[in-house]
């Protein structure tokens, strides 16, 4: 019994620790709080986000045209393998949104290249990712780095390119190593790109 009592006491002192619980009253400050507010101007680690377009993909509410910073080569490979992880199930591949799913019955997106997707500027694809749109969820946790959804973002302009082009398009010292089905017919597939694609920043606009 002694044995008891003496565990009862230590399991009564392991729930009363000196600590607050969120919200909980406390007489220490003045305003009987225990929860303090936070310092002004205090950002959370990791979410500066100084720079708004990189982070938001828009201009004054609108879907920005151009990409926030230069896309190389190795970027591409990069939006490339992001692509194909989490966008082909849906979008497919050739991004033409007969995915996986979509042919077990999921709601079909649209193709790549349809007009209105053609002519969006490349932040709302970014914003898209963010946010979600329609009946797609946002993909803000599965592609947490803001710079790979802009990757993916430039894959998909390589995406419509790529069901567009023409043999013309083709770098003449790569246009050798298309399969010659391909470089007989002027329009060709796939989607490769090796040239880096210059991009001008909002912010650097007229400036030299």
């Amino acid at each position: 019994m002694l044995v008891a009592v003496l565990m009862a006491g230590c399991r009564q002192d392991m729930h009363d620790q000196p600590k607050y619980i969120p919200l909980r009253q406390s007489d220490f400050f003045g305003d009987n709080r225990s929860e303090r507010a936070l310092p002004v101007g205090v950002v959370a680690r990791g979410h500066l986000e100084e720079d708004t377009y990189l982070y938001s993909g828009k201009v004054n509410g609108q879907d920005g045209a151009v990409f926030p910073f230069q896309m190389t080569e190795a970027d591409l490979k990069r939006g490339q393998d992001r692509y194909n992880i989490y966008c082909t199930p849906c979008h497919s591949p050739l991004g033409d949104g007969v995915g996986s799913v979509v042919r077990r019955g999921y709601k079909q997106p649209p193709a790549y290249t349809e007009p209105r997707l053609l002519n969006a500027g490349v932040g709302h694809f970014y914003d898209v990712m963010a946010n979600g749109y329609g009946a797609m969820p946002d993909y803000a946790s599965q592609i947490p780095d803001v710079r790979d959804r802009w990757r993916i973002a430039a894959y998909i302009r390589v995406l419509q390119l790529s069901q567009r082009a023409t043999i013309a398009e083709v770098p003449a010292q790569l246009r050798g190593s298309l399969p010659e089905a391909q470089a007989v017919n002027p329009r060709i597939g796939g989607a490769q790109v090796t040239a880096p694609t210059k991009v001008e920043h909002p912010g650097t606009r007229g400036q030299k």
